[in-house]
């Protein structure tokens, strides 16, 4: 491949991964923002998982107040820049919204996004750090809940240690969204902001090997585990242990982290699984030139967990849909390479505990699926060891915590986020993890201001 054909390749890549929305311009967030009813008692706060007050921020921008209207969003929503993009708004603010009993709803998000994108090309600083108070919190983990814990502690006056095992912190946000979805940009502004409160965060450290847990809780008045979740586990099929099988999250943290590759144009890409990390490694396939793309999954559309909005991005961008198909095993050519993706229809049976229908094998039903590149999207494992090394009580990698206290078995140790995700525990969206943050951070000052009181 000559140099000018390499180069024009990359820079059509490149294109393929800013952002797909643009942003309201002033005009359009002016008028969308008169057109909101300000409710006294609005629904959409109430559905809002970190309580923003949404008529306040958006009363704000009507009246050009665009850093009080980006500070109210930022001081419920510690990921508020991130959130406008990500949350699945249609389910929860503007769905609530009372205008969609006539007209349509309010553009929250689109909104928020005007708000906090003003906050960001400005260069705004948001908050203070209160007095300190003498107590210091180890958080492991930077990402949404983890950053948000950091915030309000902050705000408090903790001193507050991240210890973060990437190279950037800001988790899910930095490393897991496509970017064209969520530029990494808006979350290093997030980070800044909580940097900006003292917060010290120590990148490339991971706890269990650079530092260990006892000496965080043996030096530490609080640790809060805000781990996440790990990587995608292994589809246990015949052939997947060959170079051409990807795990979706290190797939998308590649396009996000290094240039992007040519090596996927042409190709015939196969994503197993239906989620939202699903959704996005289909997308991202074919804005790196793949030639088709197919998502394989066992059940049907109806028990699919990926967002409503994702799901119709992914048609929009032409990813076929596979439904109630399962992979058997991977078949290599003579050269070791990927050759098909074997392949089962399903049917649906009894239902599970979690409400959905088990799948179940149809007889005699294999089909070949021409593939170059199979990628593993079926959820993400558990940093057990890591949670063993502190002890906690925990079901399959699910730390257990008292509801009320976010209190680990260790009640020295309090865990948010992914981390406490299933099992009946949580739910799996960065805002509701940012709201576990703030909440652990209150837990944690309600704690250690009452072991003050007790020795006064």
């Amino acid at each position: 491949m000559n140099l000018d054909l390499k180069s024009r390749i990359n820079n059509n890549l490149e294109r393929n991964f800013q952002e797909v929305e643009n942003g309201l311009s002033a005009q359009e967030a002016l008028e969308e923002a008169s057109r909101c009813l300000y409710c006294y008692d609005a629904p959409c706060i109430e559905a809002c998982p970190t309580g923003i007050d949404i008529p306040s921020f958006i009363k704000k921008i009507a009246s050009g107040n665009l850093k009080g209207s980006a500070r109210t969003i930022m001081m419920e929503n510690p990921v508020g820049a991130s959130c406008s993009r990500v949350c699945p708004t249609e389910e929860l603010c503007e769905g609530s919204c009372v205008l969609n009993h006539s007209t349509k709803p309010i553009m929250i998000g689109n909104l928020q996004r005007y708000a906090t994108d003003w906050a960001i090309k400005n260069e705004q600083a948001l908050f203070k750090a209160g007095q300190k108070n003498g107590k210091s919190v180890a958080i492991i983990g930077g990402g949404p809940a983890g950053l948000s814990a950091a915030r309000e502690l902050a705000l408090l006056g903790y001193k507050v240690t991240i210890f973060e095992a990437e190279k950037e912190a800001g988790g899910l946000n930095t490393y897991g969204i496509v970017s064209f979805r969520l530029p990494q940009s808006v979350s290093f502004w997030e980070v800044e902001q909580v940097q900006s409160l003292d917060v010290e965060i120590r990148t490339n450290t991971r706890v269990g090997v650079d530092i260990q847990p006892k000496d965080l809780v043996d030096n530490y008045d609080a640790v809060v585990l805000a781990i996440g979740m790990a990587t995608v586990p292994y589809l246990g099929i015949e052939g997947e242990e060959v170079e051409g099988v990807l795990d979706a999250i290190d797939f998308v943290k590649a396009t996000k982290s290094n240039p992007l590759s040519d090596q996927y144009i042409g190709k015939r890409v196969a994503v197993i699984g239906a989620g939202n990390t699903a959704i996005d490694a289909a997308t991202c396939s074919v804005r790196l030139g793949a030639e088709s793309v197919s998502i394989v999954y066992r059940r049907t559309a109806e028990e699919m967990t990926a967002y409503p909005f994702e799901f119709e991005f992914a048609k929009q961008e032409g990813v076929e849909f596979r439904w109630l198909t399962a992979p058997k095993r991977i078949l290599l050519d003579e050269k070791e390479n990927i050759k098909s993706l074997e392949c089962v229809k399903m049917d649906l049976g009894e239902a599970s505990e979690d409400g959905r229908r088990r799948p179940v094998v149809v007889d005699r039903s294999e089909f070949l699926l021409d593939v170059d590149i199979v990628i593993r999207a079926i959820g993400q494992s558990r940093y057990i060891n890591l949670i063993k090394q502190f002890g906690l009580n925990h079901k399959d990698g699910v730390v257990t915590i008292d509801q009320e206290t976010f209190q680990t078995s260790n009640e020295s140790v309090f865990a948010c986020g992914d981390v406490i995700f299933g099992k009946g525990q949580g739910e799996a969206m960065v805002v509701s993890a940012a709201q576990q943050g703030k909440l652990v951070a209150y837990q944690i000052h309600k704690k250690t201001s009452e072991l003050a009181s007790e020795t006064v």
